[in-house]
């Protein structure tokens, strides 16, 4: 993920804009799973929300990459 987005004439780096946009899917889910009390399964929630977000990174970089090529 090497590159910058131009906003405004700021240069931004993509990994931060894609940070960006899975927290806010983060955000989606994380209620999702609120709402579905989903939490009272998860021994350890702060850890599980870090593991959720980083895969939902991962899944937001390989969506991004499959766009771009």
């Amino acid at each position: 993920m090497i590159g910058e987005l131009d906003v405004g004439g700021v240069f931004l780096p993509t990994l931060l804009v894609i940070m960006v946009i899975t927290y806010g899917v983060f955000l989606l889910v994380h209620g999702v799973l609120n709402r579905a009390h989903f939490y009272r399964l998860v021994w350890h929630r702060a850890l599980f929300n870090v593991a959720l977000y980083a895969v939902l990174l991962g899944a937001v970089d390989a969506i991004c990459r499959s766009l771009m090529t």
